[in-house]
């Protein structure tokens, strides 16, 4: 006999089937600028593939996708059949995120692990997904339930991107995310080194102000790929902050080598 936790894990296979490259964007370390590489990264997916990208930011805790793609006043609304439509963010992004739930900007999340994984497993059943190239799932910092979870419940995935800085503590803590994306046989996409450098808003010039060769190195003492280097660039702050990011451009050649791997296979 079939049990209730089977029937929830078919019913949300069946509703992401059409969905041809899960990526997951992961870190052990936070403030290392994951969010805003994975929002960035479906920009530039969908920079290529119009309307065919959805976002799933599944850091309950601190969703601040919305924010980034500029739409942080919107509200689950509107249904297609049983299914929630997701939010439409630029380039027709389709995004869900515990943002568009809160009462207000600083209403925080107190929730233990059962009731973050109750919420993964809605956010992939519950809304209307479609036939799409790329979904990107933005995750908290960590190895913890939601890390899991995920890799449990999508076994198909494409594989997993790291994010790490320069720095040797981010080097550490993001080394154990590696190492449990691997436990779990979930393929390793490669490393993307954010904050690479400073690069100077006047003259341009770059600085390795958190260290260099910190990607390269790890890259090589787990036998992956550095496939970007992203500098910090005010530019980025400031559109993000004003939610019209358009730092997607430094993520074009990182698009090219993920989609000359998927074309390998």
């Amino acid at each position: 006999m079939q049990t209730k936790l089977q029937k929830d894990i078919d019913e949300m296979k069946e509703n992401i089937k059409q969905i041809k490259h899960k990526i997951v964007i992961l870190s052990g370390k936070g403030g290392v600028g994951k969010s805003t590489v994975a929002a960035n990264l479906a920009l530039a997916f969908a920079k290529k593939f119009p309307n065919k990208v959805g976002i799933a930011d599944l850091d309950f805790s601190g969703p601040n996708i919305p924010k980034i793609l500029g739409v942080e006043n919107e509200r689950i609304s509107s249904k297609k059949g049983d299914k929630y439509e997701p939010v439409e963010g630029p380039l027709g992004l389709k995004i869900i995120s515990m943002a568009f739930f809160l009462d207000s900007k600083t209403t925080p999340v107190i929730w233990r692990g059962p009731l973050k994984i109750k919420a993964l497993q809605q956010f992939l059943t519950d809304f209307a997904w479609g036939d799409l190239e790329f979904l990107i799932f933005d995750m908290p910092p960590g190895t913890g339930d939601e890390a899991i979870s995920i890799m449990q419940l999508i076994p198909e995935m494409e594989g997993v991107v790291i994010v790490t800085t320069p720095q040797e503590v981010s080097l550490l803590d993001t080394g154990k995310s590696l190492v449990m994306s691997r436990k779990m046989d979930r393929p390793i996409l490669g490393i993307i080194e954010n904050m690479s450098t400073f690069k100077c808003p006047t003259c341009e010039t770059e600085s390795p102000i958190f260290g260099t060769g910190g990607g390269a190195q790890m890259a090589k003492e787990f036998s992956t790929e550095l496939i970007g280097q992203i500098p910090i660039d005010p530019m980025i702050r400031i559109q993000e902050d004003k939610g019209i990011s358009e730092a997607f451009e430094y993520f074009n050649p990182i698009v090219k080598v993920l989609l000359a791997k998927f074309n390998k296979k």
